[in-house]
């Protein structure tokens, strides 16, 4: 492994630890909601839950976290894995998209749809209360996407060390 080959190794490795650290992040304060609510959260519940001081906290982190990693994996994590795998980054995201899309990593429009959330989180949160609910549901129905896409870079990753080729 050359030199360059080594570096950007490196630089995935950071990246999808970056990222793992949000999931389990999301998932620690998810935990915590669990334990006094049922998602998907009804807006009863959810009234009830941004009364509490920490409970709103924890659906902050989560919202908050679900964006980093959304954009983490969209930012660094998908251009760091082409770059170890040797492959040019210096394309339009919609290819690298449908590059990463071709090796099983990422479906093009769940993509668009994860980002959309994100979207969503940049632009409407605090407006209302609703938005807000439907935004934490919507989070934990598609997180499990999020997730794939790390564990499928993992596993790849882990196959190329073995020196196995996919």
């Amino acid at each position: 492994m050359g030199d360059s080959a080594l570096v950007y190794h490196a630089k995935l490795l950071k990246t999808l630890n970056e990222n793992f650290i949000h999931l389990q992040r999301i998932r620690n304060a998810f935990n915590e909601l669990s334990k006094q609510y049922t998602f998907p959260i009804t807006i009863e519940n959810f009234r009830e839950l941004i009364d509490n001081v920490q409970n709103i906290a924890y659906a902050d982190q989560v919202i908050y976290r679900f964006s980093k990693l959304q954009d983490g994996i969209g930012a660094k994590l998908f251009k760091a894995f082409l770059l170890a795998q040797g492959e040019n980054v210096d394309k339009p995201f919609l290819d690298i998209l449908h590059t990463l899309e071709k090796l099983n990593i990422v479906d093009v429009d769940e993509w668009f749809i994860l980002r959309e959330i994100r979207n969503e989180i940049a632009h409407d949160y605090e407006e209302n209360e609703e938005n807000a609910m439907n935004i934490l549901n919507t989070i934990i129905e598609t997180l499990g996407e999020l997730e794939k896409i790390l564990v499928t870079i993992q596993s790849l990753m882990e196959k190329k060390e073995e020196g196995a080729l996919f």
